[in-house]
């Protein structure tokens, strides 16, 4: 029996009311953390005040923060300096947190797309076909443990070009979600409507794309849901190795300038993303998922 409307917006109002009470606290906890500390007369020579100062510890500042952490007003005015004009560029070092994104988003774009036309095609054969399923199994089990950075290396030697290997470290990490839960989907068709496919002579290409896909398609969205969680998650390791434009590579260049805030703010980018794309794949996956 299915629960009223009514109870379910009840119960997404209470999870909002939840959420906003955690980052509540969490702000808090950052606010208590970052308080001004009560200055003590410490002797401290020349040599460790510019070390403290490059460290964003500064003993003669007005703010009395000496935790080197940003405060929230920090952070504040980070985050507006950053989303005020995220598209400026001033050369390689310097450029805005959007163009980043857009590098980091055009290389997993394409890998991912290069890792759907391989994996889901190849899913299909394998979840049609135990022979298929008993020859590629082996390789499939040897290759899936794989680190996809530990492919970087080899990536960066044979094609020697970094933006390129990103892509095709993208690709290498987004295709074993995808075929595995491809083959798992397909093979898990419902056999009585397979067989009514062949009662009434329905052609291979036909029986594929009009029962096992739709049969399917949750098992594969789940499979590419995971395989874009991967492969954003991989794309900042990347970009911090191969370097030149990104976010990662973005984080990795804030971190060599000791600006911790804009490390902080770079972090909270990715996460913001990230939760936008799982958004987007949960969305499309309830939109092919058959309730009763």
């Amino acid at each position: 029996m299915r629960k009223p409307v009514s109870w379910w917006r009840t119960e997404q109002a209470k999870a909002a009311v939840l959420s906003l009470l955690i980052l509540l606290a969490i702000l808090s906890v950052w606010h208590l953390a970052t308080l001004p500390k009560a200055s003590v007369a410490v002797q401290i020579s020349p040599e460790q005040l510019e070390y403290m100062k490059l460290m964003g510890k500064d003993p003669g500042g007005n703010s009395g923060n000496t935790s080197g952490f940003p405060t929230l007003a920090q952070m504040g005015s980070t985050i507006w300096t950053h989303l005020s004009d995220p598209f400026y560029d001033n050369g390689p070092n310097d450029k805005g947190i959007g163009i980043q994104l857009l590098h980091s988003l055009g290389r997993v774009g394409l890998g991912y797309l290069i890792a759907m036309l391989v994996a889901i095609p190849l899913g299909f054969a394998i979840g049609m076909s135990p022979l298929v399923y008993r020859a590629l199994d082996p390789f499939i089990q040897v290759l899936k443990p794989i680190s996809p950075l530990a492919w970087m290396p080899l990536a960066l030697y044979t094609i020697k070009d970094s933006t390129t290997s990103g892509i095709f470290v993208i690709f290498i990490c987004s295709v074993w979600p995808m075929l595995i839960n491809t083959a798992f989907g397909v093979a898990g068709v419902r056999r009585d409507w397979l067989n009514v496919s062949r009662t009434l002579e329905v052609s291979r290409w036909r029986t594929a794309f009009e029962v096992i896909l739709p049969a399917a398609a949750p098992t594969i969205l789940t499979g590419m849901r995971i395989s874009m969680g991967i492969a954003w998650l991989v794309i900042v390791a990347a970009e911090m190795l191969v370097g030149g434009t990104g976010v990662g590579y973005f984080v990795w260049n804030e971190w060599n300038n000791l600006s911790l805030p804009n490390v902080i703010f770079a972090i909270l980018v990715i996460g913001v993303v990230g939760m936008a794309l799982d958004l987007l794949f949960g969305r499309l996956q309830k939109a092919v998922t058959y309730v009763d």
